[in-house]
């Protein structure tokens, strides 16, 4: 799959398109099949690793520990883990995530919510953080 890809900490004009490995779907995960990805204000600093006490945080001292970047996700659920019971595959979903800047995103369940029909992919990927 293709996905927006950081090896280190740089600014947000350094991303570079690659081919990576699809996500695998854990016993609580959901397989998001991307079709919009929220950008706010903690993705950039996410992304280029300022302020330096979010790398203390722990997500990455020296380079970042995830190396697609971004949180939120709108799209429609491609697979489930055996233990979800909220969602099947074909559902539209939004929420949170780690890596929504991929073709595919895995999330847990409980940081998904079904999108309603009357609101875009674009829409609800903005929801989560920045609404």
């Amino acid at each position: 799959m293709k996905a927006m890809v950081r090896d280190t900490y740089r600014p947000p004009d350094g991303l570079e398109l690659k081919e990576i490995d699809k996500p695998v779907v854990g016993d609580d995960d959901v397989l998001v099949r991307v079709h919009a990805a929220g950008v706010d204000q903690g993705v950039w600093h996410l992304v280029t690793g300022l302020p330096y006490l979010l790398r203390i945080a722990g997500f990455g001292l020296r380079r970042p520990k995830n190396r697609v970047p971004g949180l939120d996700v709108a799209g429609r659920v491609e697979a489930v883990g055996r233990n979800v019971i909220r969602f099947q595959a074909g559902d539209e979903v939004f929420g949170t995530c780690e890596g929504s800047y991929a073709e595919y995103a895995r999330a847990r369940q409980d940081k998904l919510a079904p999108k309603p029909a009357n609101v875009t992919f674009e829409q609800a990927a903005a929801v989560p953080t920045s609404a």
